[in-house]
């Protein structure tokens, strides 16, 4: 058998192909990209029909070198790089690198199992050169801006900025929600709850709900006090009583942008940090007896499609695990969303067999958390669909309608083992005890609240990226480091794990809303991505998009620097002294929030953290306030003002309070709930 060589992109991979080949292989990791355009010139001939000008990377000459001197050793080169646009793009630069044709030297596999590797070696193919341009496009179009309105904004703003085609969108959308929050105007409402009993004893409370048979709103507490006194002394009767059946199906396995929400609603990740804990379950990993294995198939989808053999097998599973019952009579199928890549498939673990807990003892924590979510989403996937019991009563008194609602799980199917996670949380429903219509019950307790409007939420990370998506900005492979860029540009800043645009964020959108409407407008750029998308498939010519959206762009750049002034963005000086030099320290905005800093930088490099104190004492020293700091990761945490002299810290806000039981510490656990216990094991640890 001739010999081969094989490229991947990383030694992680290289190391789990390896052990699937033989004697007459050699796998060699190329590191990423060898090639791309220059870091210190523009590197785009936009006069010469915008062709690329590529050199080898700094760095990659030894690699390169070691990828050609294996390459004289053997028959042919086989390019195994990642199936999607960028790998594609890796394998075309690898095959002009080290002068070898086209055609006939790509392989392909979405997971990296022995069947699927060796099935690959023995069908070889050309390379794709739509999934080359449409990655040219991109980069091209990535430096067109960044090259040329970065400068802009230095100039006219502040060093060190920069701009993108989808990071400047994705700010605009933060910006706009701040906006949205900052005109709100919180208006006042009651709610009336009742607390009634059956004759049986059972209790459960109703909502106030219509009058005479129409929606009724209570403005403020005048308009409650006159139901309070109207329903006094009557009688309080069961009206109607719906019952109903409810199916709820499962939610398809995971795509790249579900699985980057899902990851940080469940598990706190990153979008960034998901995509490298995947990258390592793709790539392979050790797990005792079989060796390095691929754990899951490829993680930078679109599509929902699976493939029949990991379909039986979850089928397979779920009967073994679960019986009959939890099987349903067919496959489930799930549409994907229009314009995804049907070739590929969903991410799903290579085996379903292959449990999270026979993987425990060979994962890392973060390893084990992420495979299981996607294992657990996917086994799912194939399960039973959930049935409901819900119950609606109406319940009459006087010319007044309250509602009681309620559920219960009659056969949970796939809930059994995975439900998707949620942005707000919800309000769970309690169980109803058994009522008839005309029933008569016993009215316990009256409740008369104060409620406000509240403002719409900002985005968490996973809303942030399902906001993305739905507006086509961008592809969900890119919103990792589109997060990571605003962060650290300084344009946003997370706050309670959302996130909070910057002065200088909402500077810097209003100047380029300005100036290149285009450019930020987001039906715009989710056209342009329709355009990048029709490239990739063949539709469009990646050079003409690129000269479609230079035209317009060049013109707002020339207006731009003729019209725009300089911006001067004022400081605000705090009333701290500089404890190295005695100047009054600003107010500077950082990755993760605001800090003080000297205004003798670069003289003077001294900083500190803005310490918010918030009314407790230390309860280790008693002398210091407990104030709110910052991890090195962003994270808020709370501490004795006087560290390093005294190290208390705590995960969760301290309050004034102690705790009935033991006499400890209170605190707040969750935003919205009540103080609870810091005490492990304390019976005051659960809010009330």
């Amino acid at each position: 058998m001739p010999r081969s060589l094989v490229i991947v992109e990383s030694p992680a991979k290289a190391k789990t192909i390896g052990r699937f080949l033989g004697r007459n292989y050699t796998v060699k990791a190329s590191m990423g990209h060898v090639r791309d355009l220059p870091r210190s010139q523009f590197g785009v001939d936009v006069e010469n029909d915008f062709e690329p000008k590529y050199i080898t990377i700094r760095g990659k000459g030894p690699v390169l070198k070691e990828l050609r001197d294996a390459a004289k050793k053997v028959d042919r080169i086989l390019l195994a790089t990642d199936p999607d646009r960028e790998g594609e793009a890796i394998a075309w630069h690898l095959a002009a690198a080290l002068n070898i044709r086209e055609d006939q030297c790509r392989i392909e596999f979405r997971e990296i199992t022995k069947d699927a590797i060796k099935q690959s070696v023995k069908q070889p193919k050309s390379i794709a050169m739509n999934l080359v341009s449409a990655q040219q496009a991109r980069r091209i179009l990535d430096r067109i801006v960044g090259y040329e309105l970065s400068p802009l904004l230095w100039a006219k703003v502040k060093k060190g900025l920069s701009a993108g085609r989808v990071q400047s969108v994705a700010v605009k959308i933060i910006c706009q929600r701040q906006q949205e929050i900052d005109a709100f105007v919180p208006e006042e409402y009651w709610t009336i709850t009742v607390q009634l009993q059956t004759d049986k004893g059972d209790i459960f409370e109703a909502k106030l709900l219509n009058f005479e048979g129409k929606k009724i709103q209570l403005r403020n507490e005048e308009d409650a006090k006159t139901v309070r006194d109207a329903i006094k002394g009557k009688a309080w009767i069961v009206d109607a009583v719906r019952k109903r059946e409810r199916r709820r199906h499962p939610t398809p396995p995971f795509t790249t942008s579900t699985l980057q929400q899902e990851a940080a609603r469940k598990l706190n990740f990153p979008a960034r940090k998901t995509m490298r804990v995947a990258q390592q379950l793709y790539e392979g990993l050790d797990i005792g007896p079989e060796g390095t294995v691929g754990l899951i198939t490829y993680m930078r989808t679109d599509a929902t499609r699976v493939s029949q053999e990991a379909i039986d097998q979850a089928r397979q599973y779920t009967k073994d695990q679960y019986g009959d019952s939890y099987v349903p009579d067919k496959p489930r199928q799930f549409p994907s969303k229009q314009g995804a890549q049907e070739a590929h498939e969903a991410i799903r673990p290579t085996s379903a067999l292959r449990t999270p807990l026979q993987l425990k003892e060979f994962l890392s924590r973060d390893q084990l958390r992420l495979y299981r979510l996607i294992w657990e989403r996917f086994v799912a996937s194939q399960m039973a669909s959930a049935i409901l019991d819900s119950v609606s009563a109406d319940i009459q008194v006087g010319d007044y309608q309250f509602r009681a609602t309620g559920s219960s799980i009659r056969f949970p199917g796939f809930l059994k083992l995975y439900e998707e996670g949620r942005d707000e949380v919800e309000e769970k429903e309690g169980m109803l005890p058994e009522l008839a219509d005309g029933q008569k019950l016993k009215r316990k307790k009256l409740d008369l609240k104060q409620h406000f409007t509240q403002p719409p939420p900002r985005y968490s990370e996973a809303m942030l990226v399902k906001t993305l998506e739905e507006q086509g900005i961008g592809r969900p492979s890119t919103y990792a480091p589109i997060i990571d860029t605003i962060l650290r540009r300084g344009y946003v800043v997370m706050e309670e794990k959302r996130f909070v645009p910057t002065e200088l964020g909402i500077i810097v959108v209003e100047l380029l809303e300005e100036h290149f409407p285009d450019l930020m407008d987001i039906g715009f750029t989710a056209d342009l991505e329709k355009k990048l998308d029709g490239v990739e498939d063949g539709e469009a010519h990646w050079k003409k998009v690129l000269a479609g959206f230079y035209q317009r762009f060049e013109n707002d750049l020339k207006k731009a620097h003729e019209l725009l002034e300089k911006i001067e963005i004022e400081e605000e000086v705090s009333d701290v002294p500089c404890d190295q030099c005695g100047r009054m320290m600003v107010v500077k905005w950082g990755r993760f929030g605001k800090f003080l800093a000297c205004p003798g930088y670069p003289e003077c490099k001294n900083t500190k953290p803005i310490l918010e104190e918030i009314g407790v004492p230390c309860p280790k020293c008693k002398d210091g306030q407990i104030v709110a700091r910052k991890s090195k990761r962003g994270r808020t945490f709370y501490g004795c003002s006087n560290y390093p002299q005294c190290d208390f810290t705590s995960w969760n806000r301290p309050v004034n309070e102690t705790c009935p039981h033991c006499g400890e510490l209170m605190v707040i656990k969750r935003q919205g709930q009540a103080a609870a216990c810091a005490t492990k094991g304390c019976p005051g640890g659960k809010a009330k």
